[in-house]
């Protein structure tokens, strides 16, 4: 099946949503509403087509004469359209998968068929591909950074009219089957519209908890066992007469409940209760999966022989765990009897002795199920949905996700500094050199003895600190040292950093010092390094700590692994996205060749938002995107926002992003280890592009961003950013400290403001200076460029970003924002600035690529952002209009508020990568 015929399909479903939202609009509005959304539809497009001066006017008198209640019903009607495309392509690109596998020879590109068939032409033993997959680790850690402006309601709407458009694609269905899905798609678009799209209050902890949990609940459970098995699969066919071991190498964490950092409604409490969630819904999960298995499973001893020892141990277990009534009546079919005690003892788990303590153990009683089950089966013949859960108890334990818990590095040293002073080791720890300081933490570390006081005798906030380590440690008893893994420390600037949270660790019991010396640690100590200085710093940082005896104990605990985050959002606000991305790339490598001489593995963890202006894109190209060499060692990316909806909501795109991280990890990974020459290790010459590059970018951005006293003026009057802070969308605060310096504004709020006014600048703005400024030095740089971008993966991912970037960007929307900047001259000069550098920035980015236009490499998206651009134009062309009246009005009424929040919500679905 050709193309065009896929595109003809995702149009008519396009039309198909579209037609039924036009009856809907009739049916609530009268004609008068469609008419006045296809007249400003119309004439948008028309601008758009070819632009006309007396069209733009007619046009913005348009919108500007529409009142309530007319002009709410049309911003709603362009947002739920946004709504049905973005469903419409999601849908699209499961059939299009489907296609492809039914219509195909070959394997889809990232597929792990695909994968595989690469790795069979490697010139590797099986013994060695069998190594390089106990070293394959990826984690997904889910994150609640309020970049989500979609509420729930909203989104189980969504995956109903998915399923539904999923059913209408199937060939074998009746005129009746079909008349009545078409009735039941009415019903769900009938809903969405009569939906309340708004937040009313902000989230709490708790409600973004339950939100996360969603999709382990919906998707995750079945998915990530699925990913495994068919790795597995494609192994045993496509390399036989080995056999294979596929190891859980691919996992979901999460912060929600955990992330401390600026939130002061993440208590140890709070964290209590998410594991406590976390734990009742997989057992919840587990409960389902064995009541079905229970009906599978009805082998009897009247026709298959048993093993005894099973059936003895079977019959210890009913004595000890169950009431007569309780037990299997049929005393035959022996799997069931057994599976009755699993299940009385899962029910039974963190409530009384009876239930499970650890998740190994029920491990344990389904392998023995499965193993006496497959005994009478033939050896290749293997009982896949006990396998499976199997699996799945493997991966999600007792505790279903790992919680990282993170705080800054600020409120660790007044704890410490605290802790210090009563008990006399010194007055200003604070205040102390680095070099002392480290001194003061390595003899603590030394010393067995503890350092806290009995009386509580300390301020509130350290007593809250303290509070967080004990809870972890009490966590580790209840639920296991899984259930929380690694303690991140965002603002880390040097190695006390570090030490403090091992102090505090240690002051809890999570760091154990032995009377002999040795050392027990139930705790990774990680790093966030953020900003462009921290990230320059980082080698230097690391290499301290590795030379410390103390730190080595706690390396030598952790089998000489030690996990690095990084921060994509704080460094492109600091520096660019250009700039920041290089000093990533660098900082990596750097760090990376570093820990090899104190043989230190390093697991770096990706600090990505869903914007591109916060390492957005997807997870294959993430990957990708990274010194080849570091892979090898583990990959931990957030999942944040929008990007949880989009790509886990629908389990045939859940599975479609995870088969592709899988993919592209196994394959790069095989490739360094056969040292092939495929591989892709930097040139020199391209390191040092980078480098000029970076600093003309840097240089250009902060000449804007820092240098130009009305710039701060200009973004906080030129977009919604206060706006944005009234849509409920998130629990913590939008500012670090709740104030209107740069310095504290959140990455997310920074984006999310510049994305609804359509400048972008987070994620393009300064790139097309340091480009030309490079090809500008010698003729033949822009040859070396191209060279980069057909060959470097880090390269092409950083162009491409760019040209989605400009893509989803546009001047003459942006232009709109001037007239909300109170002083003219201030709006014209900074947009003129920002304007220009778009233009070089595009010019530049043609030439690199060979494409003709922006995106023409991937067609697909390239009509996907055309086609949704003249219907954000009327959006924006609202919101600026709205905002004068609101920001012009003492005591503007909750109807004039909602439209506002209505036309935020409308761009970031029409946009989708928003913060």
């Amino acid at each position: 099946m050709s193309t065009v015929d896929h595109n003809v399909q995702l149009r008519s479903d396009v039309k198909t949503l579209g037609n039924i939202l036009g009856d809907i609009l009739v049916l609530h509005g009268g004609t008068e509403l469609l008419n006045q959304v296809e007249s400003i539809r119309e004439k948008t497009k028309s601008i758009r087509n070819e632009y006309q001066e007396n069209t733009y006017h007619i046009l913005k008198q348009e919108i500007k004469e529409l009142k309530p209640p007319m002009r709410q019903q049309v911003i709603r009607a362009f947002s739920i359209y946004f709504h049905l495309i973005n469903i419409a392509e999601q849908n699209h690109r499961i059939r299009r998968r489907k296609q492809y596998l039914l219509h195909n020879e070959t394997c889809q590109p990232f597929s792990l068929e695909h994968a595989v068939s690469q790795i069979k032409d490697a010139p590797l033993p099986n013994e060695e591909i069998q190594e390089v997959l106990h070293d394959l680790s990826i984690e997904l850690i889910m994150t609640a950074h309020p970049t989500e402006a979609t509420k729930r309601t909203v989104l189980e709407i969504q995956k109903r009219i998915s399923l539904i458009l999923q059913q209408l694609d199937f060939p074998m269905i009746s005129s009746n089957e079909r008349a009545s899905l078409k009735e039941s798609l009415y019903n769900e678009i009938t809903a969405l519209w009569h939906t309340d799209e708004l937040r009313h209050r902000k989230p709490r902890v708790m409600d973004e908890v339950k939100n996360g949990l969603y999709y382990f609940d919906q998707t995750l459970f079945e998915t990530l066992p699925a990913i495994h098995q068919e790795l597995e699969w494609q192994l045993e066919t496509q390399l036989p007469g080995f056999k294979w071991d596929v190891p859980n190498f691919l996992y979901f964490g999460s912060w929600i409940g955990g992330d401390r950092d600026g939130n002061p409604n993440v208590t140890p409490e709070i964290t209590w209760k998410t594991l406590q969630k976390q734990r009742a819904l997989i057992i919840k999960k587990y409960d389902a999966s064995i009541v079905e298995l229970m009906k599978r499973f009805s082998q009897s001893t009247e026709r298959i022989t048993i093993d005894e020892q099973f059936i003895k141990h079977t019959v210890e277990q009913e004595q000890k765990y169950l009431d007569k009534s309780e037990r299997w009546p049929i005393q035959s079919e022996v799997f069931r009897r057994k599976f009755a005690i699993i299940l009385k003892r899962l029910r039974e788990t963190g409530k009384s002795d009876i239930g499970y303590e650890w998740a190994q153990d029920l491990e344990k009683d389904l392998i023995e199920i499965k193993d006496c089950a497959e005994a009478h089966q033939p050896a290749e013949k293997k009982l896949k949905t006990i396998r499976k859960l199997i699996r799945q108890v493997q991966l999600f334990g007792f505790h279903l996700a790992t919680l990282d818990i993170r705080n800054h590095s600020g409120e660790h040293e007044a704890a410490v500094q605290e802790i210090l002073q009563m008990v006399r080791v010194t007055d200003n720890y604070a205040g102390l050199p680095e070099a002392e300081k480290i001194e003061v933490l390595r003899n603590a570390l030394q010393d067995p003895r503890p350092l806290l006081l009995l009386e509580e005798g300390y301020s509130k906030e350290t007593q809250a600190m303290l509070k967080v380590f004990q809870m972890i440690r009490q966590a580790h008893q209840e639920f296991g040292t899984r259930s929380i893994e690694v303690y991140l420390i965002s603002m880390t600037q040097s190695p006390s950093d570090l030490l403090e949270v091992l102090l505090l660790a240690k002051e809890a019991g999570i760091y154990r010092l032995h009377p002999d010396g040795s050392v027990e640690s139930d705790l990774h100590i990680a790093p966030l390094l953020e900003t462009i200085d921290d990230l320059i710093a980082g080698p230097e940082i690391m290499q301290t700590l590795f030379e410390l005896d103390v730190y080595h104990h706690q390396l030598k605990a952790k089998h000489f692994q030690q996990e690095i985050m990084l921060g994509y959002s704080d460094g492109s606000k600091d520096g660019g996205t250009l700039s920041a991305n290089w000093k990533l790339f660098k900082a990596q490598q750097e760090i990376h060749d570093m820990a090899r001489k104190f043989d230190v593995r390093l697991k770096y963890f990706h600090g990505r938002g869903g914007s591109l202006g916060r390492g957005g894109g997807s997870l294959y190209t993430s990957i990708l995107s990274q010194p080849v060499e570091t892979l090898g060692d583990g990959v931990k990316i957030t999942e944040q926002g929008e990007v949880l909806s989009s790509r886990y909501l629908l389990e045939d795109i859940a599975y479609r992003n995870l088969e592709q991280a899988a993919s592209a990890l196994f394959v790069s990974c095989t490739k360094v280890r056969s040292k092939s020459e495929q591989v892709e290790f930097r040139k020199s010459a391209w390191e040092a592009a980078m480098e000029t590059i970076s600093e003309h970018s840097l240089e250009k951005y902060q000449s804007l961003v820092f240098g130009d006293g009305d710039f701060l003026t200009y973004f906080h009057q030129a977009t919604p950013l206060k706006e944005i802070g009234a849509l409920n969308i998130g629990s913590r605060p939008m500012s670090r400290k709740n104030s209107q310096q740069f310095e504290d504004l959140r990455a997310i709020p920074w984006v999310f403001a510049w994305t609804q006014s359509r400048h972008m600048i987070p994620a393009w703005y300064a790139a097309g200076t340091g480009l030309q400024a490079f090809m500008d030095q010698d003729e033949s740089n822009l040859s070396l460029l191209q060279n980069m971008y057909q060959e470097w993966s880090f390269f092409r991912s950083t162009i491409n970003n760019l040209q989605m970037a400009l893509m989803k960007a546009d001047m003459p929307a942006a232009k709109e924002y001037l007239s909300l900047v109170k002083d003219p001259t201030i709006a014209e000069r900074i947009y003129g600035n920002i304007s220009d550098e778009y233009y070089r920035t595009r010019e530049a980015l043609l030439k690199i690529s060979g494409n003709e236009e922006l995106l023409s490499h991937t067609p697909n998206i390239q009509d996907s952002v055309r086609l949704r651009n003249p219907y954000v134009d009327p959006l924006n062309f609202f919101q600026v209009d709205l905002l004068h009246q609101l920001r012009e009005t003492e005591t503007p009424s909750d109807e004039l508020i909602t439209e506002v929040l209505l036309t935020i919500n409308g761009i970031a679905a029409g946009l989708v990568n928003t913060g």
